[in-house]
């Protein structure tokens, strides 16, 4: 397979006139499609299902507050890197109008989903459960964002391949009337593929389920009192047979180590009006522990044929500290004398405003030095030129209600805030891409992010049916969408490309991974990479990464297949480790239950690489694995180490807390105290 440039593909997005420089697939504008039914309700002359919360298997403590007013679903603004003046972004949460499409011949499941437009029925009608004559099932209400299986969506449905979201949209005149600015709809991640329209029209086509995209509705939107229609087609094949698609850890059967899916909006969708000539459609910024800052893209959308003049201002508490003036679409740097540099104990972070032309935004940085270098005789990733000991969980973002999303942002920040109250300076998330609220929370709480690329295919890790060359090129664009659209966080250090052989090729000396870590460095040359976390390492990338459960192995001698021996020219690390199970005593721990009540989860449990029967032999296990990782840091050439995991997930038992959050199994004070242990054992070893 020839080699395929991830950098080429990205810029390639750069030729769309929506702010999509690092956003997914998308394709603007179409012809006249042959249309997707509506179903009995698609006239409007009937009313849908009124949306109605369906009890969740497992609650949380944030279960109830879903759902009570719909209106103030997630209403923080999506993106705390690129704001606007409130009076010019409104957010789309809430409540929608879903249909299940009932793509369930392989044919349908097929379908060229961007071929199809709302409102309209499809010859021949369809196939598979619709209701009468093949139609679909009728209209219901559905709370946005919400993963259709959960019972937030009031929809708590499985296995739904196709399926059409819809709402009206208002807003203000001055939208539109004002000085001609234009109307943009944002989409923070659908999952798996979407087609947008507004009133019928076809405005993009998007491919990848973890990633923001815009579509430019001005001139399909009805400015005099009409009402206007969003439309959204869904189609999410997840891991049928004969797709090979980025989507970590979902399944259509769940078992053990792979869960329920979330297909649908499962982020935020907003809208914002910008001004009619240029725009800020992105903004590219890194700042190193010397001051020094750049700005290498804008995401300037030029609507007329003149450059606009810019200024960039950065703060520190309010006052000016640098400025710098340019022009649109060009790059650019400034200076910040001795800056407050960002770390884990001091996660300083600095506001920015760009001004360009009539348009404004704020955002913000931290200045710090993500490197590896030699210390003491061993390779060493370092931050701000100092070797830094990394430990933190594998944080795999499942809750029980929500599945995907989190209920609340305080929820979201529940799981961050004990993780760093541990003392763990450090999270890995596991094969999944969270919401931009979640990277801005670790930037805030100074909590460094390994952050995983979502796998293909995972259930096939250990066969030899790898991705074709189109889905490989698929697989490396998402990627580079990845980095491009979160590589402004200060808090994310490594990116990760494959995990444990999960979807990666390794067919007669072809390894991928090589050329993808060039074009990913290529891409973002300010953090290091884990070329492979785990199984099947050629030697590419800055890690040497082991997973051993429990005990861990980390830059040691010994080490057990299909992991491959120590290399002292790359990082020693601990990708995985640890996994102590233990299944909740109800009557003990909580007023309610704490495990997932899926007979078919629970039957795996017995899989959990250990299990204690009490806290008490929990929290030994447990004090004892971080001694032995205490010893490999002073004896070896250990660098940092990931302990399983963040929560219980459905069938695995071996988190910090159980899947609810009701249980916290560690004992704080203990765990407190061994992982300043590898802290102090990392500070010796390095001197």
């Amino acid at each position: 397979m020839a080699p395929l440039s991830i950098l080429s593909l990205s810029l390639s997005l750069l030729t769309l006139f929506t702010p999509l420089s690092h956003a997914s697939a998308i394709s603007q504008g179409a012809a006249n499609p042959p249309k997707i039914p509506s179903g009995p309700n698609g006239s409007g002359e009937s009313q849908p299902q009124p949306y109605v919360p369906q009890p969740a298997l497992l609650t949380t403590e944030w279960t109830a507050s879903v759902g009570a007013d719909p209106s103030n679903h997630w209403p923080q603004h999506p993106r705390p890197q690129l704001k606007r003046d409130d009076k010019w972004w409104q957010s789309l949460n809430g409540i929608w109008r879903y249909q299940n499409l009932h793509f369930a011949s392989s044919a349908r499941m097929n379908v060229d989903i961007s071929t199809l437009t709302p409102d309209v029925e499809v010859e021949g009608g369809y196939d598979g459960g619709g209701g009468e004559g093949g139609m679909p099932t009728e209209e219901k209400e559905t709370l946005i964002p919400s993963c259709i299986e959960s019972g937030f969506s009031g929809i708590q449905e499985m296995n739904v391949t196709g399926m059409v979201f819809k709402r009206t949209l208002e807003f203000p005149d001055n939208w539109m009337n004002e000085t001609g600015r234009r109307v943009l709809i944002h989409f923070e991640a659908v999952d798996y593929e979407a087609v947008v329209y507004v009133n019928d029209k076809k405005l993009g086509h998007n491919v990848g389920g973890y990633f923001r995209f815009t579509v430019d509705a001005t001139n399909a939107l009805k400015n005099d009192g009409e009402k206007n229609e969003l439309q959204v087609v869904v189609r999410d094949p997840t891991d049928e047979p004969g797709f090979y698609t980025p989507h970590g850890k979902q399944t259509r059967t769940p078992s053990h180590i792979f869960y329920t899916p979330c297909t649908g909006i499962w982020q935020s969708v907003w809208m914002e009006s910008v001004p009619g000539d240029n725009y800020i459609g992105d903004l590219d910024v890194s700042a190193d522990m010397e001051g020094n800052g750049e700005v290498t893209d804008l995401g300037s959308v030029r609507c007329s044929k003149t450059t606009t003049p810019v200024k960039v201002s950065i703060l520190e508490n309010g006052i000016e500290v640098a400025t710098h003036d340019a022009s649109s679409d060009q790059e650019f740097s400034f200076q910040v004398p001795d800056p407050k540099l960002w770390s884990p104990d001091s996660p300083t972070l600095y506001n920015i405003s760009v001004t360009m032309g009539d348009d404004q935004i704020t955002s913000y940085t931290g200045f710090r030095t993500i490197s590896k270098g030699v210390v003491n005789g061993i390779q060493r990733p370092l931050l701000n030129g100092k070797f830094v000991f990394q430990f933190g969980p594998l944080d795999q973002g499942y809750w029980p209600d929500g599945i995907y999303l989190p209920p609340t942002e305080e929820a979201m920040l529940y799981d961050l805030d004990l993780i760093k109250s541990l003392g763990m300076n450090m999270v890995r998330k596991h094969i999944k891409v969270e919401p931009q609220l979640y990277y801005y929370a670790c930037d805030k709480l100074g909590l460094l992010v390994i952050q995983d690329m979502p796998s293909m295919r995972p259930a096939a890790s250990l066969a030899t049916d790898f991705p074709t060359p189109a889905q490989q090129a698929e697989f490396e664009r998402q990627l580079s969408v990845m980095v491009n659209q979160f590589k402004h966080h200060p808090s994310i250090i490594t990116w990760v490309i494959y995990n444990e052989g999960w979807g990666q090729i390794r067919d007669n000396g072809n390894y991928p991974e090589f050329h993808i870590t060039d074009a990913i460095r290529a891409l973002d040359p300010t953090r290091l990479i884990d070329s492979v976390t785990g199984w099947f390492d050629h030697g590419a990338g800055d890690f040497h990464d082991n997973h051993h459960y429990a005990s861990p192995e980390c830059g040691t001698p010994f080490y057990s297949s299909p992991n491959t021996p120590y290399d002292p020219n790359r990082i020693g690390f601990q990708g995985e480790f640890g996994g102590v199970g233990h299944v909740p005593d109800f009557k003990k721990l909580a007023p309610e239950p704490s495990l997932w009540p899926d007979p078919k989860a629970i039957a795996t449990i017995p899989e959990t690489y250990e299990i204690s029967p009490d806290l008490d032999s929990y929290n030994y296990r447990t004090h004892e694995l971080l001694g032995e990782l205490r010893a490999q840091v002073e004896r070896y050439a250990c660098s940092g180490a990931v302990y399983t995991q963040t929560t219980d997930v459905e069938g695995e038992v071996n988190g910090l807390v159980t899947y609810d959050r009701r249980v916290v199994r560690v004992n704080v004070t203990q765990w407190q105290s061994d992982i300043q242990a590898l802290y102090d054992a990392a500070e010796r070893r390095a001197s």
